[in-house]
């Protein structure tokens, strides 16, 4: 069995009561300084993690794991922000994006795509002008691509159920089955064939509940059934800007923001999707949002991200969770 479902295991007994065991998180000492970001991604490729993105104009970093060690790469091609960058074919891909200042950014209406063997971004395909939003969950299966919800006009309005697939070996779009709710500020994970869908909000700054409107369901889609159905227990602390990751059969969700408080969330909760039942593990030590998460060699990785609520401060610092 892998360490980190084992972990997970021995964790089981100890939710109930509250408790966490067995785990803590550590802030690693980095041989160099990363740039600051929030509202970014950091997502693994090819055995180092990639920070991209983030409010600002900001350079293309990758983390050695091995060394510690960062290393600036690529000026980014445009300011971009509030997305969920995938690796597909040696490659990172991010769509579902945002530019802009706040609260009318605008989607970026194609793919961007960053070839980390060459340095060297491209813009990749366009995404269809009547499903073009920001702030939505993205994640692969086989060949295709698949983004889910999100929010049409930055933090104003728009939020949306939607469901699209798109195909990279014909090029197709595919419009599927909307989700039971709209959600922006999430991420989503496939998890077997089912992807799920956790945290979030819908962003309304129209009506000034920009952090209230947060959503504790839990939703997913059955790739056999081709359905969506909602979990029966709730995320036990809703929240926006949270980040998730599967390991089959768990779902980690955590960092986020929210209007119950001004230090960003710092829980880190896992839903087992055979009985769905809630798993805490012990929290970061620094919370965080607007940002990603790795798992790489039975270790989940964070870095970067806003230390509270809102735009700041940006932090650069990476902690990962130490097995026992």
């Amino acid at each position: 069995m892998k360490p980190f479902l084992l972990a997970f295991l021995v964790f089981t007994s100890s939710f109930a009561s509250g408790q966490t065991v067995g785990a803590n998180w550590k802030k690693l000492k980095a041989a160099n300084e990363a740039v600051p970001r929030h509202e970014n991604s950091l997502v693994e490729c090819d055995g180092k993690f990639y920070a991209l993105g983030g409010r600002g104009d900001r350079p293309v970093e990758a983390f050695d794991p091995e060394t510690n060690k960062w290393t600036v790469l690529a000026d980014s091609p445009m300011e971009f922000h509030h997305f969920q960058a995938i690796t597909f074919n040696n490659e990172i891909y991010v769509l579902g994006a945002f530019t802009g200042p706040y609260p009318h950014e605008t989607p970026i209406p194609e793919f961007l795509i960053f070839n980390p063997k060459d340095n060297t971004w491209r813009k990749g395909p366009e995404i269809p002008e009547n499903r073009r939003r920001g702030s939505a969950g993205v994640f692969t299966r086989g060949d295709k691509i698949y983004m889910v919800c999100g929010i049409i006009d930055g933090h104003w309005n728009g939020f949306v159920p939607w469901f699209d697939e798109y195909d990279t070996k014909t090029g197709e779009w595919k419009i599927l089955p909307d989700a039971p709710r709209p959600r922006d500020h999430f991420s989503a994970s496939l998890i077997g064939d089912r992807a799920y869908v956790a945290g979030g909000r819908t962003s309304h700054a129209e009506i000034g509940k920009v952090l209230e409107l947060t959503i504790p369901e839990v939703d997913y889609f059955d790739f056999n059934s081709y359905t969506w159905s909602t979990v029966k227990t709730e995320l036990p602390t809703p929240r926006g800007g949270t980040s998730s990751i599967g390991n089959d059969p768990y779902l980690l969700v955590m960092n986020g923001e929210s209007a119950n408080q001004v230090p960003a969330h710092s829980e880190v909760e896992v839903l087992d999707t055979r009985d769905e039942t809630w798993i805490r593990l012990p929290d970061l030590n620094q919370g965080r949002h607007g940002t990603g998460v790795v798992y790489w060699k039975g270790k989940v990785y964070v870095a970067a991200g806003s230390a509270n609520r809102g735009g700041g401060p940006e932090l650069n610092d990476i902690e990962c969770l130490e097995w026992k």
